[in-house]
This record gives structure tokens, sequence and C-alpha cells, in this order.
């Protein structure tokens, strides 16, 4: 695989924690697209109701039976019958894949990580190198960058899973950081200012 991926050679060799800054980008990504979704648990009466208001669209359908919730049972349940955890687990996940092809299909995601061209401050949270001997670990501090045009290639390839393309993209971002870039091609986490 290219691109940050292969910057710090044998990651983890010496007991580094942390995870490809690829996989931290899409992570984060999707916790800014899921903070803006429905709050309420879906096994709560509010929290099913607002995800099957969500879905109740010719889309929302497909996306129920796709994920084996039939119309005769919605039926049923608005005849009083209580959905099995399995059925309200499957309602969940039409409604949140449901709501990541909206945000990705309308641009509202792109927009809002690009910032009328401006971008988002990226705080980057080097691994954790609590379990590397003294002798092995390196100095390596907390960095901030602000990432700029790169939003909608980075959505793109979060949306359809292409995690070569958020590393490829990963490689720009930790670019900026000089000469050290390369011991940010693994993190602990990022943080996006969005």
């Amino acid at each position: 695989m290219s691109g940050a991926s292969d910057l710090w050679g044998e990651f983890g060799k010496h007991h580094a924690q942390g995870q490809k800054g690829a996989q931290a980008l899409g992570l984060e990504i999707e916790r800014i697209a899921r903070e803006g979704g429905i709050a309420s648990p879906v096994t709560t009466t509010r929290g099913l109701r607002a995800r099957l208001r969500y879905l109740d669209s010719p889309a929302g359908h497909r996306a129920l039976a796709d994920h084996g919730v039939s119309s005769r049972l919605l039926r049923a349940w608005a005849a009083g019958r209580t959905p099995s955890r399995a059925k309200l687990a499957a309602v969940d996940a039409a409604y949140w894949g449901r709501r990541r092809e909206n945000l990705v299909r309308s641009g509202a995601l792109k927009r809002l990580l690009d910032n009328e061209g401006r971008g988002r401050r990226i705080e980057i949270y080097p691994v954790d190198q609590s379990a590397v001997p003294e002798k092995r670990k390196r100095v390596i501090s907390q960095r901030t960058v602000t990432a700029r045009y790169i939003w909608d290639d980075a959505v793109g390839a979060w949306a359809s899973g292409d995690l070569n393309t958020l590393d490829e993209i990963w490689d720009d971002v930790i670019s900026d950081l000089d000469s050290d870039y390369a011991a940010y091609a693994y993190v602990e986490s990022i943080g996006i200012s969005a």
C-alpha cells in the first residue's frame, strides 16, 4: 500500500499503540457524520419513531427492506406489536446508512468540512508509546494542521470505504509537518474541528 502507512517502517515493533492515520481520518469523518443525527436511541419510542419518519420515502423503504424490515412488519408495529432487538438494530442500521448516503449525495458533509475553502483544523495525537522501552521512545508531540482542498476526495473515499485513497490523502495532510511528518503516519487519534 502506498501513502502514509509506509512512512514509519515497522510500526508497533516496539509496542507503540495506534492506528493508520487514514483509519483515524475515516473514523473522525464518521463521527462528524453521526454527530448531527438522531440522538435518541432506537430502543426508545421517540428514537424509533424519528428513524422511521426519516426513512419514510421510497429510498428509505428500500433501505429498510435491505435490512430485513418489511412493510408488513412496519404495519404490525403501528398496530402495537413490539419490535425485536434485532429489528430495532436493523432500523438503526438502515437509518445511519441512509443518512450517510444523504450527507454524501447532498454535498452537506463536504461543504461542512471544506468550510468555504478555509478548510478545517486537524489535531493529531501521536501514537501511545507508554509500552515502548525508554531507549526506543521517540519524541513526538501533538500537532495541529489546517487541511484545505482535500475534503471532496476525503469524503468520497470515506463514503466508498477506500482506505488506499484515504491513506494518500493522509500523506498529503502530514507532508505539511516538515521533516518529522513520517512520525504521524500512525496516530493514536485525530480530531477535526467541525
